[in-house]
Formats: C-alpha cells, structure tokens, sequence
C-alpha cells in the first residue's frame, strides 16, 4: 500500500513533465568515427568527436572496450564537451573500440562503435640485396620485401638514377598487393639497379628500400615459352557495396603475353569496368550484387595460355528498412515495437535500453527485430536502441518510450460550453480527458445518470451520442471520466432550436419575353435564428442593386420571393434560392425558360450569278429557345405579284458514325469524309458534337481539315469505357449544315486494375520454357482484358529485361523460346487491354535444362544384309555442363528431298528393314532434357536393286558387332549377290 501512494504522489510530476514536453530525448548530431592515427610523436592528442542534443543537456561517458572509462582515475583520457580526447597515445592501451553514451532525465543513448587504430611502417634493413641473373628473354620478379607496418601501402620502383618511377606497360608491372616488380621479358636495356618505395598515406611516411641489381647472364638467351601467371588474385574476394574492387593478373613469358578478362558465367563485363594500359588491373568500381561471381583472367601468347580464376563475393553492411519511433502509452499497456534491416549476411538484432543490454524475462519478449513489453509500468519509461548487427557493421535506431500514468484532467479539453442542434438532428459532445491509463466515461443529465437507449449512445471514445433531437433533450450535460488514480467531469448545455424548412420553393417556368414572373422561396425557421435569402442566376449571385431594372426582392423575414419584370431572352437558365442560418444552409432550384422568335438569318449573301441560277447562303440567327424547323427562301421579280417559295439544295451530313478505343480521359469520334462534289463551297469542315448519355448540354467542335475522318476529346474527368450522345454535321465559308443522327460512342478504357494470379513456369529444355496462369475474371471496374503480356529476364532486377511476349484473348499460356541454357529465368505476366498493360504478377522462376551434348555419336559401324541394316556406335559421354544422353535417335531418308523417317532407341545399336531401291542417307544424334544433340556425320548406304518392297520396317535391336574387317566382308558379299 506505502509504494501504490509513492507511486501515485511521483506521476503528478512525471507526467506534467511528459504533458508538456519539457523534458526531450538526447539525439546525437556527431557520433565517434574510426580512427587510425599516424604513430608520430610530434601529434599529442586524439579526438573522438560525439555531440548529442536534448533538454537538459546530456551529459556524457564513454567505454573503452566494453568498459566504463574512469576519468577520475586518468589524466591520460579528458572530456571536452561529449568528445574523448586522449593525450599522448600509446598502441599499447589505446587501440581499440570506443562508444560515447549520452544521458539526461529521460534516458541514455549508445553512440556508433568507432575503431582507434595505429598506422605506422618501419624502415628496411640495411643490408644488401643478392644480385639477380637472368638470360635475355626470360621473365623476372624483383621482390620488395615490406617491412613491419599497418595501414594502406603503395609501391613503386625506380631504375638506376631515375628520379621518375618505372610505368606499367604489356613487360613491366608493379603490384599494389604484393610491392613486387614483374618483367615478363627481360631485355639489355632492363640492366641495372631497381629500387623499391613504399607510402603509408595514414601514417604520413614513406620508406626506400637497398637497390637490388639485376644483371643479364652470358650463357646464352632464352627461347620462346608459354605464359606463367605469377600475379594471381585470390580465389575468394569478399566485396563490399558501392566499393571499388581492383584484380590483378600479369604473367611471365616469351613473347610477352596479352592479358584478357571474362566472367566464368557468360554474362558480359559491367559496362562500368575499368582497365588498367597493360589490362593487368580490372577495376569494378561501386561494387553491386549483380556484380559477384567468378571472373577469370587469360594471359596468351604465341606458345599458349594460362588461366587464373577467381570468385567475388557481394557483402553489405546494415542499412535500415524500418525503425521504431518515439512511443507515449499508458500505464498496462502492452509496447510493439519492430526495426528491420537489410544487409549481406543478414544482420542480427540487440536491444538496448538507457544504453544496457535488454533481456528477455517474465514481461519483455525480445524475438530478432521485434520487442514486446506486456502491462507497461512507469519504470519501462527510458530510451531503447535497436541494434542491426552484421560482421561488418554495426546500426542503432533510437526512440523514447514515455510510460504515462495519471488521474482524468479536462483542463486542457473541456465539454463544449454551448452545443446548438435542431429538432430532428443527430448531435455528438465530444468527452476527451488527458487519463493515463484510458477513462472509463459515464454521463449525466442535470443530476440524473444518462443511460444509453434507442437514440442515446455512449460511444467507444467517450462521446455522447443523441439522435432524432427533440426539445426535451435540451438542458445541461456533465462528462464524468475515472480511472485507479483519480476522477474528473466537465459540463456543457446542449440548446436545441426548430429545423428550417423551405415551404414554397421555386418551380420550373416557361414564360414569353416582355412578361413578370414572381420565383416563390418561403420558410418556415425558429424564430430565435436569423435567416439569409441569397438568390443565384446560373451559378453567380445576383445583386438586386445592379439589376433593379428587371429583378427585385418581395416579402418580408420568412419570405424570399424574387420578382423578374419584363423578362428578356437573356434571363434564361436557373435560378437557385439559398437559405442559410448559422446552423445550416438549404437551397432549391427551378429552370426558366423564356422563349421569344427566331432571330432572322444573318450574313446573307447571293452570289455566283448566271443567267439561270444564283447561289444564296446564311448563317441561322439565334432561335431565342423555339428552335428553327425550316428555312423559307422566297424571290420576286418586278413582274410578280408577291414573294414566291424556291428550292435550294442542303449539304449532305457525314455517314457512320463510330469510334471508341483510345487513352484514359478520352473520347475517339470517326466518321465518312464527305466528297469534294457534295461539299458545296470552300472553307469546308466538320461539326462534332457529343454529351453523355443522359445530359442535356452538348458540347461542340470544329474540325477544319477537309480530309479529316477522326476527332479526339481529352478530358480528366471521362471515365473509362463511359457512353456518349454523338452526332457529326458539316460547314462551309456559306454556313452550318445538317447534322448526322445521334450514335452511341465509348470513351476509352482504363489499363487492366488486376494481375493475374496463378502463374507458374517449367523447362521444357535448355532453350525453352512455358509460362502458364490463370485467366482475369475481369469487369468494367477492373478492366477490360484483351490478351496477356509475358516478361522474363536472367536476374531479379528488371533492368536487365531479355524480352516480352504477347498472346490475345483467353490464352493463359505461352512457350518462350530462344533462351540460354542452364540459366535462372525470372517471368512474370500482366494483362493488357487497348490503354496499356496492367499490374505485373509476382515473379516465378525456373532454371533451363543444361545443353544439349555436344559430341555426335561417334565410330559408327554399319552392315548390311540382304535387306537388313545393322547399325552401331558408341555411347556418347556428356560433359559436366551438358545433359545426360537419355537415348538416341536414327533419322533416314531415300535422298534429301524425301521425307525423313525417325527411329528413337536408348540402345548403341539399332536395325532396320530396309528394302532400298536407291541409296539411303542417315544420320545419329543424341537425345536429351536439354534437346537434341548433335548429328553424326550422314552416311549414304547403297541401294540394292534386287529387293523390290519400298518401306522401311524397324525390327529389333542388333547384336553388337566390333569387327571393321567383317563389316567390310559382309559389304563384298553384298555387293558380289547383286
């Protein structure tokens, strides 16, 4: 009971400080970074930075090794700020690991591991090096021999009293793995004394190397010899991401050999390679996972080749995918909390909290990346890290978790003084304390307890729910919320106020010009709310001052009636009456429509006259919403009595209208070109109107080109495959002509919305696979399907795409063909429809069968007898790369324009009855996964004339025969019967 009232007597404080936000997290802004530091005297001191923000301030400590360092106990090791400074370093006890830990109020973070390391090199031994003795011609290594260092090193060498350093080319290479100097031919010129340099960038030295004399012996010169690779790189390479890894290869020999490089796989060089001048370095710079595997050199020359090989493996430190983020819960909660982390190998996770190991116990779950504390207590409060590690590298992701724990407070939310609501509404009071763990809320009227009914509701987050108001719902309400640290209530009055209602609104009108119309707009409303007639003409409001001429407001504070005097054509169109009081906003609405007569034609030309004919043309004038039926031409002459009616010819309106197809947001119109003879004058053109199906305002384009058969409309707003009104009239300089009867067009479609499910890929053999899936039950939501579209490539990143293929309708497979053998092949499949392809299915995978054997059978031994041919071969071996023989088979044929007969045994020895009446061609190839293998050299077999059938019956196997002898002696029987 005493520590329940400790507790209870501490959160006050603690969550006032949470509550506020007074206290913030330490987060570093500079983190301890590796250090080799040059073993050098004349530098006193080693900083290791670390700088952490947070209120208040942090302070700061720091391990050595997994160890607290003691600052109290050492003036060799100082803090300045939150960075370690060491004073006069010493290999002895400094090297090492370092991690700064930044602490205040809320807790402790652990900073990066920064490596402390020495560079250093020493100097050579003085002593003399051995003279070096070589025949002209023969190929030499020099040895540098690097004394005792740590740290990067580069080498060069100089020559007699060359100040500038020997240059690589295809004789002389130094290598940056080894410091040694290689000439693969020595010639005269090469005499003399070589000297080997050695840099140590990090330990800012440099050191030379005794001369090592190469002298050229006199018995006799070297001749010509195969290449000797003495510069190898190693034959597994670890490599990490977007690093530059550099190969070296050079080897000895007479002539000197060239240098080559190939990757073992196939595949072709990264296009980012870089070659050194004699080829003997391959650089890959910024390293990547495609880039690993087995590279090989070849160094050739006349006299042969040599072969190094070696592998590169890809590795990558962490890198966050996810992290956790500052977490505020309450008391018994439960905290989740999950990171993760990509890298080769895959990393491995640590949790920390206030910089101290977390482990598993009764409440706390630790499983790799995700942690799970069960009924939180204000104690788990603190800064936990995620800790990625690989044997690289290792990450921290940091985040606060604040336990909170208090009684219910309304200070700073408190009930809506006023709520406001009409008879008939649904109304909600909001009830949201600050309570550490969450409120349990009840609600009171006046004195009275609220219980939940058909129209009264408590709801999951504390509000109080009234629906279909009445009057006697109107009075005071309280909020009571109480948790096992306290309670607290707020209260409010809810008013409630008579609906609006619009009694008389507006009706639709059909009036003549020059009449009075009055629009009715009246309401009935609580007469404690003010009410507010606005009036709208075609979507803008009318001010009654500008247009007093024609409109007025009549009638008093429930009445909103608007007066139109001597109404024009021009006051067509709707008329909106809008109520709003501070509770709501009503409206109503009514067309008018004021019709008046036809407006004369306009542009009326006569022209083109003869003796006998005139060419008269107008534009329609304004119908003034009585629409044209007919034009009357009408003539007279000084002659007649009166205006008489004469005929005119119309122009004629384009034929089958259509379209349809198209992007997303458009709409595709064709039609007939109309001929040159029917279109009646220059400045000739298409008219093309359309709405959708079910509007009433059309909208309209002009198309000036003659020759014109098609029109698209674009718009955002089309929504796939929706109908449209069409029709399509012509124009020319004379005027509009007849439009064309209303077709039905769709806009066009959306990319398919769904990928197919199902998919599924097998070998057929080493060149040849099948993708199959499963059909799209597709509709006008998910898009219209067409066909499907397979894509497969060799890695998983589609960049390196081999190809795509497309098959129609409901075809759910597909045989790609082409491919490489004994290669991973990644497919996957999408729909496509006339807009596009839809979302790709998720990739499969399946690896080609190995080649086919390459070797055709061989030592084929053949006799014939009477009409009997025996044939037989050895069994052909694979290599490691190919396919196992799985059988074989004889393909025969009376010449090369016949057909050709197949026969498939799993045996080294077939025979046919053949009744040749001219000589036969065959042929022996493998059978395999892979496929078919290579055929045999054609043998021909003579014909025998004596045996008069003309088909070719298999019989049985052979017995084996091995004599070649006899083969021919059975032949010269043969040929001494005939």
């Amino acid at each position: 009971m005493r520590l329940l009232w400790k507790l209870v007597i501490l959160l006050p404080l603690i969550n006032s400080c949470a509550g506020e936000g007074r206290f913030s997290r330490p987060i570093f802004i500079q983190e301890p970074q590796d250090v080799i530091f040059p073993l050098d005297l004349s530098r006193s001191e080693i900083i290791l930075t670390c700088t952490a923000n947070g209120y208040p301030s942090p302070h700061y400590r720091w391990k050595q090794n997994g160890t607290d360092i003691d600052f109290s106990m050492t003036y060799h090791y100082r803090l300045d700020g939150g960075s370690l400074a060491i004073s006069s370093p010493r290999t002895d006890q400094d090297i090492g690991t370092y991690q700064c830990l930044a602490t205040n109020p809320v807790g402790t973070i652990l900073s990066r591991k920064a490596k402390l390391q020495f560079a250093y090199i020493e100097d050579f031994e003085t002593k003399t090096r051995s003279t070096v003795s070589v025949r002209e011609g023969q190929g030499v290594v020099l040895l540098c021999g690097p004394p005792p260092h740590f740290g990067d090193l580069s080498y060069a060498w100089t020559f007699n009293d060359n100040p500038l350093y020997v240059q690589e080319d295809k004789r002389r290479f130094v290598s940056q793995d080894t410091g040694n100097l290689y000439i693969a031919k020595v010639e005269p010129s090469d005499v003399g004394n070589y000297t080997c340099f050695i840099s140590n960038k990090e330990a800012h030295r440099s050191v030379q190397g005794p001369p090592t004399p190469l002298v050229q012996r006199t018995d006799g010169v070297m001749g010509e010899y195969e290449p000797k690779i003495e510069v190898r790189f190693p034959e597994t390479i670890q490599a990490a991401k977007d690093s530059s890894v550099k190969l070296e290869c050079f080897a000895l020999g007479n002539p000197v050999p060239d240098i080559s490089w190939r990757r073992l796989d196939g595949s072709p060089m990264p296009g980012k390679v870089k070659y050194s001048k004699s080829q003997a370095i391959l650089e890959i710079p910024k390293f990547q996972q495609e880039d690993e595997g087995f590279y090989e050199c070849i160094a050739g020359n006349l006299r042969g080749r040599n072969l190094a090989k070696g592998q590169l493996i890809f590795y990558a430190p962490p890198e966050w995918e996810q992290k956790i983020q500052n977490t505020y819960l309450s008391i018994y909660d439960s905290l989740f909390w999950e990171c993760k982390a990509t890298g080769k190998p895959n990393p491995w996770y640590t949790w920390l909290k206030n910089g101290e190991r977390l482990n598993p116990e009764e409440r706390i779950q630790i499983e790799n990346g995700t942690l799970i504390i069960t009924m939180l207590n204000v104690s788990d409060s603190g800064i936990y890290q995620c800790a990625a590690e690989n044997k690289y590298q290792t990450i921290y992701a940091n985040a606060e978790l604040r336990v909170l724990a208090s009684a219910p407070d309304f200070s700073k939310k408190p009930i809506k003084k006023i709520s406001v609501v009409q008879v008939g509404g649904d109304i909600s009071i909001e009830c949201k304390p600050n309570a550490f763990p969450k409120a349990s809320i009840s609600w009171k009227r006046g004195t009275e307890s609220l219980r939940q009914s058909k129209r009264i509701f408590i709801l999951e987050d504390g509000s109080l729910k009234i629906c279909n108001v009445t009057r006697s719902d109107a009075g005071s309400y309280t909020c009571v919320a109480t948790n096992q640290f306290g309670s607290g209530k707020s209260s409010g009055s809810l008013i409630v106020k008579e609906r609006t209602v619009i009694t008389i609104p507006p009706s639709k009108m059909d009036v003549t010009v020059g009449e009075s119309i009055v629009l009715p707009c009246q309401v009935s409303h609580d007469p404690t709310m003010e009410v507010v007639f606005v009036w709208y003409f075609n979507g803008d409001v009318i001010d009654l001052k500008k247009g007093v001429a024609h409109f007025e407001r009549i009638g008093g504070e429930s009445v909103g009636d608007l007066m139109i005097r001597n109404i024009q054509l021009g006051h067509s169109g709707k008329y909106l009456c809008t109520v709003q009081t501070t509770l709501e906003r009503l409206s109503a609405v009514a067309d008018i429509i004021v019709r008046g007569p036809p407006g004369p034609p306009e542009d009326v030309k006569v022209e083109h006259i003869s003796s006998t004919t005139s060419q008269l043309s107008w534009r329609p004038g304004p119908d003034n919403n009585s629409p044209i039926q007919i034009f009357t031409v009408q003539t007279r002459t000084p002659f007649s009595v009166g205006w008489q009616a004469v005929a005119t010819v119309p122009i004629v309106a384009p034929a089958n209208i259509n379209g349809g197809g198209g992007s997303r947001s458009e709409l595709v119109i064709t039609w007939e070109s109309i001929p040159e003879e029917l279109q009646n004058g220059e400045g000739f053109g298409y008219i093309v109107m359309f709405r959708p199906v079910g509007s009433t305002t059309w909208m309209k384009e002009r198309v000036a080109l003659v020759e014109s058969s098609r029109f698209i409309y674009r718009n955002e707003s089309i929504m796939p495959l929706s109908p449209f009104e069409v029709k399509v009239g012509v124009y020319n300089n004379e005027g509009e002509g007849s439009l064309s009867t209303v077709s039905i067009v769709y806009s066009g479609e959306d990319e398919p919305q769904l990928a197919p499910r199902g998919t599924s890929v097998q070998s057929f053999s080493a060149s040849e696979m099948e993708v199959s899936w499963n059909a799209i039950a597709w509709n006008r939501n998910t898009g219209r399907v067409l066909g499907y579209e397979v894509l497969y490539w060799t890695d998983n990143s589609k960049e390196s795409m081999i190809g795509k293929s497309r098959v129609s309708g409901n075809v759910t497979t597909k045989n790609i063909t082409g491919l490489r053998a004994n290669t991973i092949y990644f497919a996957s499949v999408r729909a496509y429809n006339t807009a596009g392809t839809g979302p790709s299915s998720p990739p499969v995978n399946v690896t080609t069968k190995k080649s086919p054997p390459s070797q055709p059978p061989a030592n084929i031994a053949w006799k014939l007898s009477n009409s009997k041919l025996c044939l037989n071969w050895e069994h052909v071996k694979t290599m490691e790369n190919e396919s196992e023989v799985l059988g074989y088979k004889i393909l025969y044929r009376q010449n090369r324009q016949s057909k050709t007969h197949i026969l498939e045994t799993n045996n080294t020895s077939a025979e046919l009855l053949v009744p040749f009446e001219e000589d036969y061609l065959i042929e022996i190839r493998t059978v395999s996964d892979g496929g078919d293998g290579s055929s045999s050299e054609e043998i021909r077999i003579p014909k025998m004339s004596s045996l008069s059938s003309t088909g070719v019956q298999i019989l049985k196997p052979c017995t084996k025969f091995l004599s070649i002898v006899g083969i021919f002696y059975c032949f010269a029987i043969q040929l001494l019967s005939r």
